[in-house]
């Protein structure tokens, strides 16, 4: 039973992964060469064993991208990023739905929790940095999960398969609740109605988004999936903008009252935090594409610096702004009538849809790669593409079901963010190097671990209880 799981869950241990910034760059770069091995012309895919691949990215919401590919043996493009666009990629992966978040974050944990914020940051940069390091002891480790059966075997490529699956899952769910709480405020004055189904307005207009969004999982090419990542990318950046915007040019006032701390909201809070910080598992792809892997460090300590301001700005201006009105999506805060908002809420909504066909590629592709070798492309277009609409449809049933943002965010940064982003890497650094580590590193990655488990143990408590509220209120409203 466990080899089953670790053959449907995990790629083959020889893997090539291109993330989002550049995958279309790179896609290119595979079909402009010539292979030499089976004499195929550039331009057309290779059809040799030693050039024959399938791929495929997640850009988790919020930005982040986790490639999972399984190849044979096969040509690996020549890595070209500079430290400048590993720095952009980074911070790429790392904004997105999260940054909505944190002006109602701190607005609920008080300003004090802004220590927690950047604490997490640091912690996240130091875990960035020691996975490089673990991927300096392997050169044939390229992905997360070759990290973790470099570390503990099959069972820890297993387990780091899971957990990137339950995030890529969750995220979705948070994605289509976030697109059913802007999508009413886009069509201000729709009105729908459909006499045989008992479903409000705003129901429809998220079943027709995610519907016109469906076609988009059954792409296959590349360049096409990796041009969404782009475009999602793009989206957070406009949203980060608008708000920054408003807080200069509207009539809302800065100065509203942000309480000190209320430690009672922290387990939540610092699930809402950590889930801003979650995008260790495209590291090792952004690490194997630089050109000098050995300033990934630099690229880490600077990325997170970034990322660390921009939230603390965000989180800041976003709570001072609209004080304790302030929704758990801060352009649901926003004045209706100002064109900032009209453009934050259209990319709010068309985020999910560019992220759709990303977030499920890496299922939909392992899936496929299992398939009987002698299945026409065809019916493997069709299965591919009717189980990748399946989920999504059962995905927006279940975000229909719990319409509660806050709460869905902050129980997967505390049960699945925290272990990606603290507990895994330092557990497999702590396995890999066991033997050239100091007391002092050693003592360091052992209390972060224990940490990650407080953090994950009770803010998961607390999310879950609070999510188990808002569902039975939901009920008896």
């Amino acid at each position: 039973m466990a080899s089953w799981w670790c053959r449907l869950l995990c790629p083959q241990p020889k893997q090539v992964a291109s993330e989002s910034v550049h995958g279309a760059r790179l896609a290119a770069q595979r079909l402009c060469r010539r292979c030499d091995a089976c004499d195929v012309e550039a331009g057309e895919p290779c059809k040799c064993a030693r050039g024959q691949e399938e791929e495929g990215e997640k850009v988790a919401g919020d930005g982040r991208v986790v490639a999972v590919a399984m190849t044979g043996e096969q040509h690996y493009s020549k890595p070209t990023s500079t430290f400048v666009q590993s720095v952009i990629n980074m911070v790429g992966m790392l904004i997105g739905l999260g940054q909505l978040s944190t002006p109602y974050a701190l607005e609920n944990g008080g300003w004090a929790s802004v220590f927690l914020l950047v604490g997490l940051g640091i912690m996240c940069a130091y875990t960035a940095h020691i996975i490089g390091k673990c991927l300096d002891e392997d050169p044939s480790s390229k992905t997360y999960q070759d990290i973790g059966h470099q570390a503990f075997g099959s069972k820890g490529r297993v387990i780091a398969s899971a957990f990137i699956y339950l995030e890529i899952f969750f995220a979705l769910v948070s994605y289509t609740i976030s697109l059913s709480d802007n999508i009413p405020l886009v069509f201000a004055g729709a009105r729908l109605h459909l006499p045989w189904l008992h479903l409000s307005t705003t129901q429809l207009l998220t079943i027709i988004a995610v519907l016109v969004a469906l076609p988009s999982l059954w792409l296959r090419n590349l360049s096409s999936i990796s041009f969404l990542s782009f475009v999602g990318i793009v989206m957070s950046m406009i949203i980060f903008a608008t708000i920054v915007c408003t807080a200069a040019f509207s009539n809302v006032g800065l100065g509203k009252h942000i309480p000190a701390l209320r430690l009672d909201r922290i387990p939540a809070v610092s699930g809402l935090y950590m889930f801003s910080y979650a995008g260790h598992i495209v590291f090792p792809n952004i690490y194997t594409a630089m050109k000098d892997p050995s300033s990934f460090t630099k690229v880490s300590i600077t990325s997170f610096s970034l990322v660390t301001v921009l939230y603390t700005a965000l989180a800041f201006v976003g709570a001072s702004l609209f004080g304790p009105t302030v929704n758990s999506q801060v352009t649901l805060s926003m004045p209706p009538r100002l064109v900032f908002t009209r453009v934050a809420l259209w990319a709010t909504v068309l985020t999910p849809v560019t992220k759709y066909a990303l977030e499920f590629a890496p299922f939909a592709i392992q899936l496929e790669h299992h398939l009987p070798a002698t299945m026409e492309p065809r019916a493997r277009v069709i299965i591919r593409g009717s189980v990748g609409s399946a989920g999504l449809l059962l995905i927006l049933a279940l975000a229909l079901s719990v319409p509660y943002f806050q709460y869905v965010l902050s129980l997967t940064g505390s049960l699945i963010s925290v272990a990606i982003s603290v507990i895994f890497p330092c557990a497999f650094y702590l396995k890999i190097r066991w033997g050239g580590l100091s007391r002092l590193v050693i003592l360091l990655n052992a209390a972060m671990i224990a940490l990650g488990f407080v953090l994950a143990v009770v803010g998961t408590a607390s999310s879950a209880k609070l999510l188990a509220q808002s569902i039975q209120s939901g009920h008896v409203a």
